[in-house]
């Protein structure tokens, strides 16, 4: 298993030397602590995955974490050090706008909360409210900015877009407003986040974009803006840019420093100084991409990352500068042509570079740019400054960094959003593949031929000899000192096919090679070009069975927005980028194909049909084109538009045009399609039938073109909700059963397999979570025993039904599935709490009898019961709960007994799981030494009765 914590929101370093954790909030609304010497999870809180859950500020004092969730209705402090929760306060609904620390004298006592109408201060210590205050105008004013220095009262900030600020303060100690409400005038300010920040003893600075000036007002003492222009400091701003203000509190009881950046442009940041009225430019930092302020003792630093050569315009979106600007709009960000950086030290006060602080790193692996500094600064023995750095980058990397350029670890957090999975074998031993050289070329003649396996012989007998010398090496070290690290070099498929490569794409548009035994990741890719939100369909082309063609892997990528789509060819085995050039796709694509017909280099034909119901085929060889022709006939496809309710099937021409063969409707002012489920391509059946207890055998209707639609209704009064499920073929469209669910609701959770289809919904009525099993049958005798064809299907078949009653919600479900399909199947069920649960597809048998008879009990059938219990020893992960589950996925491996899992979701987590127990491995504790002692025995004792025999036969002789 291994765990994640998402894309940091929020992050505290602790300005220690020895410090040893980092405290984060993430956007996937986790709480947690990093080691910061490995990196690994000192411990984590998971809050709910949807926007109720969502973490608003962090603040750190001391020994705890405060933290504002639920859209500013839930306070939390945490103690840092063991991760416990030290109270937990219900606020009053409003929008929030801002959370500070506040402090009296030289205690940090309180934390004040602003909402949209109020603002409310809290004790530290236990979370009880001090006091609540309502905001004069709140309808017309928009309250964004908070502010104390320890002077005994808070400064709350409120504008009047394009009109005016009003400047409130309150009393610490009762909430009283001690001073009138100020009024200045400010025409051109829109908002304050991001344009306005507090510098020095409570003055205010706004940058303005329109007259290239900026604006200060002393919060205490002034009551209109003094304009100062930057053209007198020869600084411009970028064209189209939105420029922004980044100042710095150290601490809450003492004012603000007087220095702070001004952002010009996406790469061009300036520090600047506004001091007793005066405004100074203290140093200009040209090709910076981030900027961060840290402050240890009375020290505070400035560190800015930059590019080592010159930044150039690139064309993704979004580059963050610092911690506090996190939601700057799209903008044009820069591209770093080498991919190496250089964080570097810059005394506030002056803007000079401390020597001997230059961190260098590089990220030309993964090629993603830095999006957010966060700087850790300590004061070392000769009193001066040492720091490390964490980066996140837009892949979700995230790096912490220690001078000169020395990588402490990483961790990748995009793992923490896998959207889509698949398992390729390992290749083959270089003595494996030259043994498979072996065949397939008959122009070598006799002699070639016995050369060759003679070549290949002495190849096998040093990969032998090689083999026992490691390990009579190993077997004089300790078990602690074998070393058996899994890398890409030596990956090699072992006897029962049980390690396999997972390639895994995540929601950012990094992809990755995972080893499933060890959970190494052997490679990763990052696709610079994928916007957030897009779909992705993830095709194995050719596996490694084609040697000495290598594995290749096809990913399409869907835009979300332009719905326009791309491909990517590369190899699982080593993530390279495959020679192949896919084709350039014009037009949005709505359905993709993987077909049985390969071309010449065993590559598997993907079919790629557009928005016009055109069809591109790749690899699209002269070879494949005439495959396709000959076939054509009986290649059908269906297409799903949720929106309209339309459900229709094409069947594909000679020429590659495509033509409608059939239109189902769903009424969408009725109910909406969820899920259309169809088989699995590489699914096995093994039996054909069900034997009877009359010895009679019940033949399975196995329709490989059938597909499950799940509807739900448009109505959400739980009276009138409903689910309904249609099994419809795919080729002619015919329904083949349809059933609803009445006061049953979603989310709905299918499996459709072999004969059967099992799903899961919430009953309203008797508000409880329950199963519903559907399987299909011909009857007693086979319409067509040898092929299959959905075009001569007369007879319906005959689908039996029941329903289960299950004591938890669930959050996947998926079959399990072996090599050959004899072994029984079981459900994999993730439930909320983390666990998998393996459940025999028997208990969910729609023949199970009410009142067992004679025929039912020879059948095995265990009879009926509507509860369906969950067993902690059916649970496949014991302890090793998955937090927030999304999917699971399973494989086959190359023993027939065993099917290999993946869980996913904030964690990741490989186990195989046996069915139908081990059958075809010997156990653990099977008595080598017995069974072999009575084979010598029988040996030794056979070679003994043979000489008795033979002296039995000379004596008879003789007589």
């Amino acid at each position: 298993r291994q765990q994640y914590v998402g894309k940091l929101k929020f992050a505290s370093l602790e300005a220690s030397q020895g410090s040893k954790k980092l405290v984060v909030a993430t956007e996937k609304n986790v709480v947690a602590a990093l080691n910061s010497r490995s990196g690994e999870i000192l411990w984590r809180h998971v809050d709910k995955g949807t926007p109720e859950g969502a973490i608003d500020a962090m603040l750190i004092h001391g020994q705890d974490a405060i933290t504002v969730s639920n859209a500013g209705r839930i306070l939390r402090s945490w103690e840092t050090n063991i991760g416990g929760l030290n109270w937990e306060m219900s606020l009053d609904t409003g929008s929030f706008q801002v959370a500070s620390l506040v402090g009296l004298q030289d205690v940090v006592k309180y934390v004040a909360v602003l909402k949209k109408a109020a603002i409310s201060l809290h004790y530290l210590s236990n979370g009880h409210q001090k006091w609540v205050e309502h905001l004069p105008g709140s309808e017309s004013t928009q309250y964004q900015l908070l502010y104390s220095h320890g002077t005994g009262v808070i400064h709350v900030l409120g504008i009047v877009p394009q009109s005016h600020l009003n400047v409130l303060t309150f009393s610490v100690e009762d909430g009283e407003i001690t001073k009138q409400v100020i009024r200045v005038a400010a025409q051109w300010l829109k908002s304050l986040n991001g344009v306005c920040s507090v510098v020095g003893e409570a003055v205010l600075v706004c940058v303005d974009v329109d007259t290239h000036s900026l604006y200060v007002c002393s919060l205490e003492t002034e009551q209109e803006m003094k304009q100062i222009l930057l053209q007198s400091l020869d600084l411009e701003f970028a064209d189209g840019f939105q420029p922004r203000i980044l100042a710095t509190q150290p601490n809450v009881i003492s004012a603000s420093r007087t220095q702070f950046f001004l952002q010009l442009s996406p790469s061009h940041f300036s520090l600047l100084q506004y001091k007793h009225g005066l405004l100074s430019h203290l140093r200009d930092f040209q090709q910076a991409a981030l900027v961060s302020f840290a402050t240890t003792g009375e020290k505070t630093v400035a560190a800015v990352l930059t590019c080592r050569s010159e930044l150039k315009p690139g064309s993704s979106d979004g580059l963050h500068a610092g911690s506090t600007l996190e939601d700057s709009r799209k903008q044009e960000s820069l591209t770093c042509s080498n991919q190496t950086y250089n964080i570097n030290l810059y005394l506030v006060e002056t803007g000079q570079r401390l020597l001997d602080t230059t961190i260098t790193f590089n990220l030309e692996q993964s090629g993603a740019k830095p999006q957010q500094l966060y700087i850790q600064v300590f004061l070392k023995k000769d009193d001066s400054v040492g720091y490390r750095a964490l980066v996140q980058t837009e892949d979700h990397m995230l790096m912490f960094l220690q001078q000169p350029g020395k990588v402490v670890w990483s961790r990748e957090e995009s793992l923490a959003e896998v959207v889509s999975l698949e398992m390729v074998d390992l290749p083959l031993t270089g003595a494996q593949a030259e043994l498979e050289g072996e065949f397939g070329k008959k122009a070598d003649g006799l002699l070639g031929m016995f050369l060759k396996r003679l070549s290949s012989q002495l190849i096998l007998l040093q990969a032998w000899t090689a083999h026992l010398w490691k390990m009579f090496y190993d077997a004089r070290k300790p078990r602690s000192q074998i070393k058996n690290e899994i890398n890409i070099d030596n990956l090699a498929r072992d006897e029962f096919n049980l390690q396999k490569m997972m390639v895994m794409v995540t929601a950012s548009g990094k992809l990755f090679g995972i080893e499933s035994s060890s959970g190494t990741i052997l490679w990763k890719q990052y696709l610079r070009n994928v916007k957030l939100g897009s779909s992705f369909k993830l095709m194995v082309q050719r596996t490694t069975a084609h040697f000495p063609h290598p594995p290749q892997c096809t990913l399409l990528v869907k835009d979300k927005e332009t719905k326009m789509s791309f491909l990517y060819v590369f190899n699982p085995i080593f993530g390279k980028r495959s020679q192949v050039a896919p084709p350039v796709l014009k037009r949005p694509i709505l359905q993709t194909l993987l077909l049985p017909i390969m071309d010449q280099d065993y590559a598997k034909v993907l079919l790629l049909i557009d928005d016009e119901y055109k069809v591109t085929a790749f690899p699209a060889t002269k070879n494949v084109l005439r495959q396709l022709e000959e076939i054509a006939h009986s290649i059908f496809f269906y297409l799903v538009d949720a929106e309209q309710g339309k459900l229709s099937g094409f069947r594909l021409k000679k020429d590659l045009t495509t033509e409608e063969s059939w239109e189902v409707i769903i009424p969408t002012e009725v109910q909406r399609i969820v899920t259309v489920k169809g088989k699995r391509s590489n699914e096995h059946v093994h039996s054909q039938g069900r034997v009877m207890g009359d010895r009679s055998v019940l033949y399975k209707s196995l329709n490989p073109n059938l597909l499950a639609v799940v509807t739900e209704s448009t109505d959400t009064h739980h009276e009138r909700t409903f689910i309904g499920i249609y099994l419809i073929d795919g080729v002619t469209g015919r329904i083949i059963h349809s059933s609803v669910q009445k006061k049953a609701k979603g989310p709905v959770h299918i499996v459709h397999s072999e004969n059967w289809v099992v799903y899961q919904y919430w009953n309203t009525k008797a508000r409880r979570n329950e199963f519903t099993v559907l399987e299909l049958y011909e009857g007693t005798e086979q319409y067509n025993a040898t092929a299959f064809s959905s075009l001569d299907r007369p007879i319906l078949p005959q689908v039996l039904q029941q329903s289960y009653i299950f004591p938890s919600a669930i959050s996947a479900m998926e079959a399990t599935i072996t090599e050959r399909g004899i072994t029984s199947r079981h459900l994999l069920i993730g439930l909320p709490s983390g666990a998998i649960l393996s459940l025999p597809k028997a208990l969910l048998d729609p023949r199970r009898p009410e009142i067992p008879t004679e025929q039912s009990r020879e059948e095995n059938l265990i009879p009926y019961s509507p509860d369906v219990q969950i067993h902690a020893e059916r649970f496949i992960n014991y302890n090793q709960t998955i937090s927030r589950m999304r999917g699971i996925y399973t494989a086959p491996s190359g023993l027939e007994s065993t099917c290999l899992v993946v869980a996913y979701g904030l964690d990741i987590y490989q186990t195989r799981v046996y069915p139908s127990k081990q059958f075809d491995v010997l156990k653990d504790d099977y008595d080598y030494v017995l069974i072999s002692s009575v084979l010598f025995g029988l040996v030794f004792a056979t070679m003994i009765t043979k000489r008795l025999a033979q002296v039995k036969l000379l004596n008879r002789a003789w007589r």
